[in-house]
């Protein structure tokens, strides 16, 4: 079974462009990402699935300099992308994580494909939920995806990716996996400028003295800095059929 990360990657974003490779430490942010994803254990490859537009160019070059496959597709049916980079690459399984995600924590993402891979579980589809915006994870079988990309229709089932498997728990074995309390609260994404600058603060604070930091360090750096927390508080995530 091979074990594919799928990093969805644009240079258009609308709120913020040109976010990933916005640079803290003279480094883009898309390069500490997958940094982290390179230390994750239980996937196979890493595969950044970017757009045919000219505007995408930057990302190919930084796949290139980096030495990491990616996958050309469609802008605004990142299903279709998705499932057309699965293929080339052969993946079995499916790891979904997003671009704007630079401080995800590889041991997370780990664990959430130990738990989809439990023999006794059999799920289709796993995501982390109740963590820090940001550490998001998605796991699911390439049959499901390949089931998604003929059936679905609504678009932001296309623009989303993953709403048909989970909007169809009679069909697919769903798994949310949870924490022991909620960090729903937490924003560490980046999609805005008052995102990019809580991100920055958090990687100035913890890469230069320990580069594998993971989301305890963040809350910890967090509790240290309550100021923080109000950088993005008032920014809205983009929800499922906005």
């Amino acid at each position: 079974m091979k074990t594919v990360i799928i990093v969805q990657a644009r240079m258009t974003s609308m709120r913020l462009p040109g976010k990933v490779l916005k640079t803290v430490l003279g480094k883009p942010l898309l390069e500490y990402q997958i940094e982290r994803l390179r230390r994750m254990k239980l996937a196979d490859e890493i595969v950044i699935a970017t757009t045919t537009n000219d505007t995408d160019q930057p990302i190919v070059d930084f796949c290139n300099r980096l030495d990491l496959p990616f996958f050309r597709g469609s802008e605004d049916d990142v299903l279709s992308r998705y499932h057309g980079a699965a293929v080339q690459y052969k993946a079995d399984v499916v790891v979904r994580v997003t671009s704007d995600c630079p401080v995800i924590d590889s041991m997370l993402s780990d664990k959430a494909i130990s738990c989809f891979f439990n023999p006794n579980n059999n799920y289709d589809y796993l995501r982390l939920f109740q963590y820090p915006r940001g550490l998001d994870t998605e796991v699911f079988t390439f049959k499901a995806l390949e089931e998604s990309y003929f059936e679905a229709i609504e678009k932001p089932e296309r623009e989303h990716v993953t709403p048909f498997l989970y909007k169809h728990p009679e069909r697919y074995k769903v798994k949310y996996m949870n924490p022991s309390e909620d960090y729903s609260h937490h924003r560490w994404t980046v999609d805005t400028l008052e995102d990019f600058e809580l991100v920055k603060r958090i990687i100035e604070e913890l890469y230069p003295i320990k580069k594998q930091f993971d989301f305890v360090d963040i809350l910890d750096v967090l509790a240290k800095n309550p100021e923080w927390y109000y950088i993005n508080d008032e920014v809205r995530q983009k929800e499922y059929g906005e």
